[in-house]
């Protein structure tokens, strides 16, 4: 175990390089309220200058740079603090954005702290990320700090309060107050029109804000929707007896229209649109699930069963792969997706690329149970910031989680569960910028780790994370190494950091490469990077048996990853509050998931 300081002594350490230069402190601030820490968090969990977690009221200001660098402040060095707010609410998590200038030697920190309004009892988060003003991919963004609060309570208010300390001048604490978003529902006493595929035309031409169309079983053709709702009164079109679309439905420029339990023989489109519904429905396609090619905002789709028509074979793998459609993809922000089970499409959800991609920011994909993904399971490429991919469970694809490029971040991947990822857990490429990994367990084929980026990966987290791999291969053209646990040649290990991690390989070897830093060991890989409290695991630490996927191209049902009690990766997983709160033992554990504790509800509830 890590050497642990005192609390006295961490509020001695003053000075930044002597703060930087103690490899684990005591995180300050545990499981409950602020004015009284936990005991067992102050005794047992170590500090991670990385995240930023810190005893309010210190003074230290921890960094990203290297341990015990000291750099000379100029008049640049001190941030300007500007503008906070909390963009697009989602109904679990807030985002938190800070703009600032100065602070040019990014040692400015920004630490969170939050309660239910009303309530006395403050609750830590994690630090907001420093994001430094840069652009990639024809995108740019501006200097900022940046993060979410996580796991919140639907409709509910919070206090906030935001403590930025910098030693160059310009520390100060703003206060707000935010609201998430309440689950969507219909209006209380909406008016219920009884619908049959003969009456559908004439009373959906006359349907008013709040109104309940209840679609009766039959089979009714593809339409185009044309009539809103308001926020208090949406639009409802659902069923419960069976009611079949055999075609497209498609809505564009509309506002608050709810589809519920509706079986969808094609796509739902909603272009241009705002506080979209789609829930309960199941969708069967031959091209695309549920899509929204133009900017919309604020949709929920949730408890969906969509199923598209990619063959889960060697030949449909990649982008260029005889694969076809994507399962859900959105452009623009506040988008919750959760607990849908999605299936057979080239990607199974996905964010738009490039130009197409608009405002992809305080985005939510949740327990999704995600299948047969030929390409990404999760494509959440060109992500803005405060895109927050969690707990969901893959089995069976190419890539886990794509983030070709995180555009300067945050973007999360947090406790998604991974079992038979053929190529990369998480495919980092196009010059990323700014993701948190934290949290993740993932059993796959060939190298436990391979991200082969081929351009530097930049200021990336990875903590408390499990990989296990073993031998490779090459599938579809590509070659997914040989079993080592570890290779991202591409990592920038200067702005990156990697720690308190889980690796193993059933190939019976320990060695990779993070950037230019080689091992070839635990021992190694603890010396020459910064996988200081790294350990070693294999498939033994599961509770049930877990075999490895050593032919990927076999359609393989969902494994259950929970570990074993007396696992080498039980108690001691780095504490990060507001993230892995809630932990029953001495500490969290590495990867996905607790001892002991029940598998979250994957896909429909």
């Amino acid at each position: 175990m890590p050497h642990l300081c005192s609390l006295a002594a961490l509020r001695a350490r003053r000075p930044l390089a002597a703060l930087l230069s103690c490899l684990a402190l005591v995180a300050c601030g545990g499981g409950g309220s602020d004015d009284t820490p936990a005991t067992a968090d102050l005794a047992t969990t170590p500090f991670d200058a990385v995240l930023g977690v810190d005893d309010p009221g210190t003074g230290t200001a921890p960094t990203e740079q290297a341990a015990g660098v000291t750099v000379a402040a100029t008049a640049a060095d001190a941030t300007v603090p500007g503008a906070v707010t909390v963009p697009y609410p989602t109904l679990n998590n807030l985002s938190l954005e800070w703009a600032i200038g100065g602070d040019a030697n990014l040692n400015g920190v920004v630490g969170v702290r939050y309660k239910p309004a009303g309530s006395l009892t403050w609750w830590t988060a994690m630090a907001l990320r420093r994001v430094p003003a840069g652009s990639n991919a024809g995108f740019s963004w501006a200097n900022r700090h940046s993060g979410s609060l996580f796991n919140l309570q639907p409709g509910t208010s919070y206090d906030i309060e935001l403590t930025l300390t910098d030693p160059d001048g310009g520390s100060t604490v703003r206060t707000l107050t935010a609201r998430t978003r309440a689950v969507p529902a219909p209006m209380a006493n909406a008016p219920v029109k009884a619908v049959t595929p003969a009456t559908f035309a004439s009373v959906a031409a006359a349907a008013k804000a709040g109104d309940i169309l209840q679609l009766g079983a039959g089979t009714y053709p593809g339409f185009t929707w044309s009539r809103s709702g308001t926020a208090a009164a949406p639009v409802v079109i659902r069923s419960s007896a069976g009611a079949v679309i055999n075609g497209n439905i498609d809505l564009f420029t509309q506002q608050h229209v709810h589809f519920s339990g509706l079986t969808v023989n094609g796509r739902i489109r909603f272009n241009s649109s705002s506080g979209i519904v789609i829930t309960r429905c199941n969708i069967k396609t031959t091209g695309d699930g549920i899509v929204s090619w133009l900017r919309s905002e604020n949709s929920y789709i949730a408890d969906n069963v969509i199923t598209g028509a990619t063959v889960w074979a060697e030949s449909s793998l990649g982008v260029s792969g005889n694969n076809i459609g994507e399962g859900i993809v959105v452009t623009g922000p506040g988008h919750v997706i959760m607990n849908n089970r999605v299936s057979g499409f080239r990607d199974d959800i996905s964010l738009l690329e490039q130009s197409e991609a608009v405002d992809q920011f305080s985005i939510d994909i949740i327990g999704n149970d995600l299948r047969n993904a030929a390409d990404d399971a999760v494509e959440a490429d060109y992500c803005f910031h405060n895109c927050r991919i969690l707990r969901n469970r893959v089995t069976n694809a190419f890539t886990g989680m794509s983030s070709q490029p995180s555009l300067g971040g945050p973007t999360y991947f947090t406790h998604n569960a991974m079992y038979n990822v053929v190529y990369s857990p998480f495919k980092l490429h196009n010059g990323s910028i700014g993701d948190v990994i934290l949290h993740n367990t993932v059993v796959k084929n060939g190298d436990a780790l391979g991200i082969y980026a081929g351009a530097a990966i930049r200021r990336a987290l990875f903590r408390n994370n499990l990989f296990i791999g073993g031998p490779g291969g090459t599938w579809g053209g590509f070659n997914n190494g040989s079993g080592r646990v570890a290779t991202v040649v591409d990592l920038d290990t200067a702005t990156s950091s990697l720690d308190y991690d889980a690796f193993g390989s059933t190939a019976g070897t320990f060695g990779g490469a993070l950037g230019t830093l080689k091992f070839s060991s635990l021992a190694t890989m603890r010396s020459a990077t910064s996988e200081k409290h790294a350990l070693q695991a294999g498939l033994a630490v599961f509770a049930a048996s877990v075999a490895y996927p050593a032919l990927p191209m076999s359609v393989y049902a969902p494994v259950d990853l929970r570990p074993r009690a007396g696992a080498a990766i039980e108690n001691v997983a780095l504490r990060i509050p507001n993230v892995n709160d809630g932990y029953t033992g001495l500490a969290a554990e590495i990867g996905a998931y607790e001892v002991g504790a029940a598998l979250p509800v994957y896909g429909p509830r």
